[in-house]
């Protein structure tokens, strides 16, 4: 196969790109920031923006399928703020769409998020429930992956949670109690190709694929309130954690007063990370799923990377 990776050169997709070429497919990644990927030699890159149509619109000739894994951090206030999300989520995926049915390509895979939703509560979730909407709506083979927190080399998971929560004495939010499903990343990315692959067609065209049409919720082999994360997360550095808690009113007020702040201000404050209201938001409902749908893949959850293993 043909596949072409958006965002193939950033945390999740340097790895899916990696997986996918050692399968035998063909693969292109396309980023804004080509130039630093580090890839197997025989991956093409190209430079492209999902907010800018026509800087992607050629590069989806002659491929079978497109992985769209773009997406804004939800942990970090985006440069630009919250309506970035829309822009990148909800608009981009529009134009990705849109450019792979001009040129005929047969499947989609969109990573999106666990809860995402179009009346969500955060501008992340809604955007990424639009943008689900966008996928659904679409004449393409679809699959929707909604992964958990992912952590792995590379990703921002386990770093962000050293910064928000500091070792020795570790001021947290309700006590540091929302609960995550964290997912490493060496287990997602062979899911996300398994999504990819497709199926073979049955004499009458159609695929037999079971993946196809399906929106699947992903999550790890525990789940883990913030407060465990950074104790496991300090305690490989050699670093207890005493959690002090902050009454989720306060934090309220706190994380909703940086939202006057500029992004950029904020970034110039050591050890102060680039949140706001809908940071505070996010902390109120848990990250985990109901159902894990790795058994849509054959996997036993037992079997996944638990997070003090990675560490």
């Amino acid at each position: 196969m043909h596949v072409l990776v958006v965002g193939g050169t950033g945390f999740i997709g340097t790895h899916l790109c990696r997986e996918l070429y050692d399968r035998g497919h063909d693969v292109t990644a396309v980023s804004r920031s080509p130039d630093s990927a580090d890839l197997p030699a025989d991956v093409q890159t190209v430079r492209g923006d999902v907010t800018a149509y026509d800087s992607i619109e050629g590069a989806f000739g002659g491929h079978d399928a497109v992985v769209n894994l773009v997406a804004l951090s939800p942990l970090f206030r985006p440069a630009g703020g919250n309506e970035m999300h829309f822009r990148v989520h909800e608009e981009g995926t529009a134009n990705v769409v849109r450019a792979a049915e001009e040129h005929g390509v047969g499947r989609m895979v969109q990573l999106s998020a666990l809860g995402a939703d179009p009346d969500g509560e955060t501008a992340y979730v809604r955007s990424k429930g639009l943008a689900e909407q966008v996928v659904r709506g679409s004449d393409l083979e679809w699959v929707i992956i909604r992964p958990s927190v992912v952590f792995g080399d590379g990703g921002e998971f386990i770093p962000y949670t050293k910064r928000l929560a500091p070792p020795y004495i570790t001021p947290l939010p309700g006590g540091g109690k929302t609960r995550f499903q964290p997912i490493w990343v060496g287990d997602l990315v062979p899911m996300l190709a398994d999504a990819t692959d497709g199926g073979e067609r049955d004499d009458d065209g159609e695929s037999t694929d079971p993946h196809a049409g399906e929106t699947y919720g992903i999550g790890g082999p525990e789940v883990l309130t913030l407060a465990e994360i950074a104790e496991l997360a300090h305690g490989a550095d050699g670093r207890p954690v005493s959690v002090v808690s902050i009454p989720m009113p306060l934090a309220e007020i706190g994380l909703k007063s940086l939202d006057r702040i500029p992004g950029s201000v904020l970034d110039a404050v050591p050890g102060v990370p680039r949140m706001g209201s809908d940071q505070y938001r996010s902390l109120r409902f848990d990250n985990t799923v109901e159902t894990n749908d790795v058994s849509a893949f054959g996997i036993d959850p037992a079997e996944l990377l638990t997070v003090s293993e990675y560490l």
